[in-house]
């Protein structure tokens, strides 16, 4: 097929990389040009503008920085995209704006969707991963063939097209949030002479991950009497862990937080329920 990839950061190479190597006529186009000469050697077509590259494709693709940079691209070349091409939009954006863009998108009768993925740059050489897409079911499936070469897996979430972008942001915060309770165990290891390194080789033998998607289910909707650990018990644990690093003049940054969840839970009475109950939104 012809294409063009719009931002060829280190995602955006890998998909390039691999389509190349698919047999697909490949455009490119990168507000940093220099970021398209590997992409060149391999047979890439190198485009001074935007407009440019999606002239005459099939399909165009987007691996920008955020809402606001996909619309700065997309909107000055909209005349300039064929009537009859996919726009495919891999960035990861917020909920409101995406809905907002493929509202635009829809009133233009173009089809437009939103497709981010849970890939490294290496996955998107090797066509694995997770690739998340949403809106009209007819629309995705017949796009989904073209799409899971890319990556292997496409997950379609709901006609709401805006969905995948919110479950790209909880998958995101999941992974931000376990790296940021990651740093506190380095902090805490450190503060009691343990090599942040050593610390980390806990989980070469304990999982945490593993029961990631119980607690998940349960933070989400209980059964909060059904107790394996009581929100007092875990408020203690996280005591301790704050209190021993103040000892040696190191501050936790994640778990005073987690503590804050906590007390609100105790003075709502909820000091006996799971502790899981802590965590659980709305509050009641």
């Amino acid at each position: 097929m012809r294409i063009a990839f719009l931002g060829t950061g280190l995602m955006g190479t890998g998909f390039v990389t691999r389509m190349l190597a698919q047999g697909h006529e490949v455009a490119v186009w990168n507000r940093t040009p220099g970021k398209t000469g590997a992409l060149e050697q391999l047979g890439a077509r190198a485009c001074a503008s935007a407009a440019d590259a999606v002239r005459g494709v099939e399909r165009v693709h987007l691996m920008l920085a955020d809402d606001a940079v996909v619309d700065a691209v997309l909107e000055p070349i909209v005349d300039a995209i064929p009537d009859d091409a996919w726009v495919i939009d891999h960035t990861t954006t917020a909920t409101s704006p995406t809905a907002e863009r493929a509202k635009r998108w829809a009133g233009r009768r173009q089809r437009f969707l939103h497709a981010p993925v849970f890939m490294g740059p290496s996955n998107c050489v090797d066509g694995t991963g997770v690739m998340l897409l949403s809106g009209d079911k007819a629309r995705c499936d017949a796009a989904t063939p073209m799409l899971a070469p890319m990556t292997g897996k496409v997950v379609w979430l709901g006609p709401e097209p805006e969905r995948a972008a919110s479950f790209k942001l909880f998958g995101n915060l999941t992974l931000i949030g376990i790296a940021g309770v990651l740093g506190d165990v380095c902090r805490l290891a450190h503060a009691v002479g343990i090599p942040p390194a050593d610390a980390m080789g806990l989980f070469a033998s304990f999982n945490p991950g593993a029961m990631l998607p119980a607690r998940a289910t349960k933070i989400a909707s209980g059964p909060y009497d059904q107790v394996s650990f009581e929100v007092a018990m875990a408020r203690k644990d996280v005591r301790l862990m704050i209190e021993e690093a103040k000892r040696h003049g190191v501050d936790l940054a994640v778990m005073p937080a987690v503590a804050a969840l906590q007390d609100a839970a105790i003075a709502r009475g909820e000091g006996q329920l799971d502790s899981t109950a802590a965590f659980r939104w709305p509050q009641r």
